[in-house]
């Protein structure tokens, strides 16, 4: 059973703010050799980074590449990405695969790449607060 957080509503309030924002991923690995190719999509997104839910472990600190796809009808962004923090999920039963929530800190993400994400935090926030304002 996955633990939940309660009176989180998909705005985190760090220093750099994510919002939930489920996007298409493409993770490669840089060390190791290892050319494998995972896709999957972002639990959240922020300018300084994402977090990915995956099937398997990646080790903390470890270099990777990403290509993001925003789902915004531009091209898809495409940098590195350094692993800073994974937490395995919790589960009760043991015929279901082991999930990972790996926070990944964007290492060379451009400028004009950077203000596209933020645009899109901005107008879900903005969003956010419309809806929930009487």
């Amino acid at each position: 059973m996955r633990q939940t957080v309660t009176n989180w509503d998909g705005l985190n309030r760090r220093r750099f703010p994510r919002v939930i924002y489920p996007c298409l991923v493409v993770v490669q690995r840089i060390e190791g050799g290892s050319k494998d190719i995972i896709l999957t999509h972002t639990e959240n997104i922020g300018v300084g980074g994402v977090c990915l839910i995956l099937k398997q472990d990646l080790k903390m600190f470890s270099m990777i590449e990403l290509e993001l796809d925003l789902l915004d009808l531009e091209s898809h962004i495409k940098c590195q990405g350094k692993v800073v923090w994974n937490v395995q999920h919790k589960s009760d039963a043991t015929n279901k695969p082991t999930f990972y929530d790996i926070g990944i800190e964007f290492s060379d993400l451009l400028p004009q790449e950077r203000e596209r994400i933020d645009q899109i935090i901005q107008r879900l926030v903005k969003n956010a607060e419309e809806s929930t304002s009487p």
